[in-house]
């Protein structure tokens, strides 16, 4: 059953993502930045609802009160496609730090190309962290909300990668605040799995951490030991 819901799920979100997307690409070069990610964004709310209906997957925020006004850097945990179509609903207007792999992808990847990412090549480590720092200071001066997810990487369910310094590099030099984001969607929908399973994907959205004159090291040390922290609140409530 869960198969055939799933089944569900992919070809109604792919059979809108076509409209959706293929709609706007004859026009897309005359539109501004704005209107495109407006246009485009209807994907990723109509795609969650869907997957409410076909599945049984929702979810729920926590800490949406400690969301900034002010664009800042969000740091996430990674383990699922869900966040990547979730967060669009969740947060501000943003620009996402994704590899350029991902732009080839039919439709997918040609409606990120039209929301302002922030295109890495990850087998160039450091012009990658150049890259990141550069176009992220000037997606915040747009008043973009950065969304980083410092694991590069999607990881499994209760197991957290070594977050990476990219998000704050950006935060560091703007002066912005970083917004610690866990979420445990792997549980529900899991790395590399078709198979989506019904629950209630927890979010949770924790205080801006502040970074003007503070170290790398001791701002990483506090949004680690955040993620850490969440990631076994999760587990014990499993």
């Amino acid at each position: 059953m869960n198969f055939i819901r799933s089944l569900l799920y992919a070809l109604g979100s792919y059979l809108a993502l076509i409209i959706i997307v293929g709609s706007i690409l004859p026009f897309a070069f005359f539109m501004s930045a704005n209107l495109r990610y407006s246009w485009i964004s209807k994907w990723n709310r109509w795609s969650i609802w869907w997957l409410k209906i076909t599945t049984g997957l929702s979810f729920e925020v926590i800490g949406t009160e400690n969301i900034p006004k002010q664009a800042c850097v969000i740091a996430s945990n990674h383990q699922s496609t869900w966040e990547t179509i979730a967060f669009l609903q969740i947060f501000p207007q943003q620009a996402w730090v994704l590899k350029k792999e991902l732009l080839f992808l039919p439709f997918f990847g040609w409606g990120l190309a039209l929301m302002s990412p922030i295109v890495i090549d990850r087998s160039e480590k450091l012009k990658a962290i150049k890259k990141i720092i550069k176009q992220g200071l000037e997606r915040l001066k747009l008043g973009l909300f950065v969304v980083v997810f410092p694991e590069g990487t999607r990881q499994p369910y209760q197991k957290l990668g070594k977050y990476q310094f990219g998000a704050i590099a950006i935060a560091t030099k703007s002066d912005t605040q970083i917004l610690p984001v866990y979420h445990d969607a792997g549980r529900y929908w899991a790395k590399g799995s078709f198979i989506k399973k019904k629950g209630c994907i927890q979010v949770i959205i924790g205080k801006p951490i502040p970074t003007l004159g503070r170290k790398k090291t001791e701002i990483m040390e506090e949004l680690e030991n955040w993620t850490k922290e969440q990631s076994l609140l999760c587990q014990k409530k499993s």
